[in-house]
């Protein structure tokens, strides 16, 4: 404490030398554990704690500077407003208020009580489980960390927040011939050992065995326009790539969505609102305040199939003539913050699964997220599913495999017919947008209209 006085009062300094119209510190302290497993060989063990420091100073246009030893703190500072004068400009942000604030997410049962030995011993008994004649490669993944970070900037704000997050992920591969089939789960998010303590493990190491089996004989999708049902993993992970990137502040700002010009038109059905809310108790993706000092809050992207909002952080909210919605979001403290999305899920409708089902004459029932790629720019996307199932008259049939959904955004969200009342926000990830930061995403069970074809 005694060391951010020294650089408040030097900050303060050094912003009316340089003549900085604004600025922010954020200092970071991190300690992390991760923990990599192959085929009872251990790849990695790493226990590390970091310090550091990360400023913006804005003139028209940022400049950042960082350093890992807050000895050299008073020099990023200088640094950041350097650059900032240095490189002027005619942007503009928004300044708000002054915040004074401490917050701090709470664990059950904190890791760091967790000796490293009983977390290596943890991830040791997965592996075991995982074990099987058919299983080819078996990978387990446990990482946890808590971020206590110290934030205050030129209006006079000074928060500090503690977040521990904590992920668990573990997958197998089958194989056949030729014929490989992979399966995974994750589990975790923002609190403690809890998180992981009360999944059912066994249950869950039998269950990737057996879907990883499985997809050896099933078969190869067909190629058309269908009715798909997507369940509520692959739900979440299509309206996160598909939609959630092409309402964040900069794409909009820079002309890159094509949701550019639809603010208050109709873009999808009625009955589809969408959010994204760091304030979820417990998400992967959950925080307080965001890396410039606003305060995260529920976002409704799309209300009742209207375009009713946009992910802001402080510079896309002042192009856009509106306020910050708490999603500029950074790395880490050597990271300058970008908005991004947080817990970006479908709220439920009023459907039932086997009511769904039964609308469909011929279709597919999609499981799963597999990975992909989305153009915000021109509406389409491209996302590979786990597996899936073919419909016949309301009826699941043939298991089928390496199968991609594919379409415009667009038409995708006027085609949904119904929105399932199972809502699922358990899907713990990390978001890569030349930065890497937590969310996790879901929805319920989606019935729609898409292409569909083989993955490569």
């Amino acid at each position: 404490m005694v060391l951010m006085m020294e650089l408040i009062k030097k900050a303060e300094k050094l912003a009316e030398e340089y003549g900085v119209e604004y600025y922010e510190v954020r200092i970071a302290r991190i300690s992390a554990v991760n923990l990599q497993m192959q085929n009872s060989h251990l790849e990695e063990l790493s226990s590390n704690f970091e310090i550091g420091i990360g400023v913006r100073a804005f003139s028209g246009t940022w400049g950042f500077s960082s350093a890992n030893d807050l000895k050299r703190g008073e020099k990023a500072i200088e640094t950041a407003m350097k650059i900032a004068k240095v490189m002027g400009g005619d942007s503009r942000i928004y300044i708000g208020d002054p915040v004074r604030d401490e917050v701090e997410f709470t664990a059950k049962k904190s890791f760091a009580d967790i000796d490293l030995e009983d977390k290596l011993l943890f991830i040791k008994e997965i592996d075991r489980l995982l074990r099987d004649d058919k299983i080819s490669n078996r990978r387990v993944s446990y990482a946890d960390g808590i971020k206590e970070q110290l934030y205050f900037n030129s209006l006079g704000s000074e928060i500090r927040t503690i977040v521990p997050r904590i992920r668990l992920s573990f997958s197998v591969t089958a194989k056949k011939g030729m014929n490989m089939q992979t399966y995974w789960k994750m589990f975790g998010g923002t609190g403690g050992w809890e998180l992981i303590e009360s999944a059912n493990l066994e249950y869950w190491t039998g269950f990737v065995k057996e879907k990883a089996r499985s997809l050896l004989d099933a078969e190869p999708p067909p190629s058309g326009e269908f009715d798909v049902i997507m369940d509520p993993e692959l739900a979440g992970v299509f309206i996160h790539e598909a939609l959630g990137h092409a309402s964040e502040g900069d794409a909009i700002k820079n002309g890159e969505s094509i949701l550019g010009d639809k603010l208050g038109e109709r873009i999808a059905v009625e009955e589809l609102t969408v959010v994204d809310d760091p304030t979820l108790r417990g998400k992967f993706g959950s925080y307080i305040y965001d890396d410039e000092g606003i305060k995260g809050r529920r976002v409704e992207i799309i209300k009742n199939g209207i375009l009713n909002e946009y992910l802001l952080d402080r510079e896309t909210a002042a192009y856009l003539g509106m306020e910050p919605n708490g999603h500029g979001r950074a790395q880490s403290y050597n990271y300058q913050p970008l908005v991004r999305m947080s817990n970006t899920y479908i709220e439920p409708g009023d459907w039932g699964f086997e009511e769904m089902l039964g609308e469909v004459r011929r279709g597919l029932y999609l499981i799963g997220d597999k990975g992909g790629e989305v153009d915000i720019a021109n509406g389409t996307f491209m996302f590979g599913a786990k597996e899936g199932y073919l419909i016949e008259n309301g009826e699941i049939k043939a298991h089928i495999r390496d199968v991609a959904l594919s379409g415009k955004i667009l038409d995708v969200l006027m085609s949904i017919r119904a929105i399932g009342r199972d809502l699922k926000i358990e899907f713990p990830g990390y978001c890569g947008k030349g930065q890497w930061v937590p969310v996790d995403d879901g929805g319920p069970h989606v019935l729609t209209r898409a292409l569909v074809g083989g993955l490569l």
